[in-house]
This record gives C-alpha cells, sequence and structure tokens, in this order.
C-alpha cells in the first residue's frame, strides 16, 4: 500500500481542508490563531508538510464553524468527482 501521503486522496484532503478555510473567509494566522498555534501551523497543514489526527480536524472544522461530518461528506463528495 502507497503511503496516505503520495495518493490523490491525501491531495483532496488537503484541498478540502484549504477549500473550507478560505469559505470561511480565515486567513491563514487567523486560523492558526483560534487553534492557539503559530500562523506557520496551517500553512503547514496546507502544505501537506504537517499531519492532522482526527481530534485535530475536528478541532480545526470547529475554528472554522462546520464540523467534522460536513468536512468528511465534502472531502468524500471531492473524491467521486
Amino acid at each position: 500500500m502507497t503511503k496516505a501521503i503520495y495518493r490523490r486522496e491525501h491531495v483532496i484532503f488537503l484541498q478540502e481542508i484549504k477549500r473550507m478555510r478560505v469559505e470561511s473567509g480565515m486567513t491563514q494566522a487567523q486560523c492558526s490563531a483560534a487553534l492557539g498555534r503559530p500562523q506557520s501551523f496551517m500553512s503547514d497543514v496546507e502544505r501537506g508538510v504537517r499531519r492532522l489526527d482526527t481530534v485535530q480536524v475536528r478541532d480545526l472544522c470547529l475554528a472554522l464553524k462546520t464540523d467534522l461530518i460536513t468536512f468528511i461528506t465534502a472531502y468524500e463528495q471531492a473524491l467521486t468527482e
């Protein structure tokens, strides 16, 4: 099995994270601050340098005024396109 970071699904996951942040109207700095992290945190996440676990994805969703189910649904939809 190919490592996740080299799979199409991972690229789409990162695209969905960025899309969700941009649609929320938040900058990387604002999003990172909402999570109590430095600005570089969101930059690293969106570039795939830093990986998130499920709890962190949920925290990110809440900071962006959405929920994990909505994010996962959008992610699954993007995978089928």
